[in-house]
């Protein structure tokens, strides 16, 4: 019987043979408060989050080596979700997925990456609500204008999106 791994659903779309298999480092349930969203009642107070995040590696050479700094160091990535937590000043979930996916395909040489930020009881009757996006370093090269001039925005003391 040929049965598919019952995880596969969760594995990254490959063309057929066009990829490697990845190793997949993998962040669930990070939980930390930020000042983030649209309304009035949001911008002033922090409320919480939830992340988790996949970041995929082409055979990670620590398979063979055994050494942290041969794959994705999910302590050091932790790190970084802390940093962001404190500093950004986004306010859309899209947007804030969106650094975080950045941050590991280019701070960190992920290959490809799947980020999930959530409010968890944002509303009364909702479990939660939030975004899921996924990235690769091939579609990543041709955002990096884009991310750049946002980050200009950022620096300048403007959010992009506000009016």
């Amino acid at each position: 019987m040929n049965r598919a791994h019952p995880l596969a659903h969760d594995l990254p779309a490959l063309d057929s043979g066009a990829a490697p298999p990845l190793d997949l480092v993998f962040i669930e349930g990070f939980t930390g408060e930020t000042v983030i969203g649209i309304d009035h009642g949001e911008l002033h107070a922090p409320q919480p989050l939830v992340i988790d995040l996949q970041a995929g590696v082409p055979h990670a050479r620590a398979c063979d080596t055994d050494r942290i700094a041969d794959t994705i160091n999910y302590a050091q990535v932790h790190a970084r979700l802390q940093r962001l937590m404190a500093e950004h000043r986004l306010q859309l979930l899209e947007a804030f997925a969106e650094a975080i996916a950045d941050i590991l395909l280019d701070e960190f040489a992920a290959s490809w990456v799947r980020v999930r930020v959530v409010k968890p009881r944002k509303f009364d009757n909702v479990q939660s609500v939030g975004v899921q996006i996924e990235r690769s370093a091939r579609a990543a090269a041709g955002s990096a204008q884009r991310g750049a001039a946002v980050l200009h925005l950022i620096g300048s003391g403007m959010v992009p999106g506000k009016a």
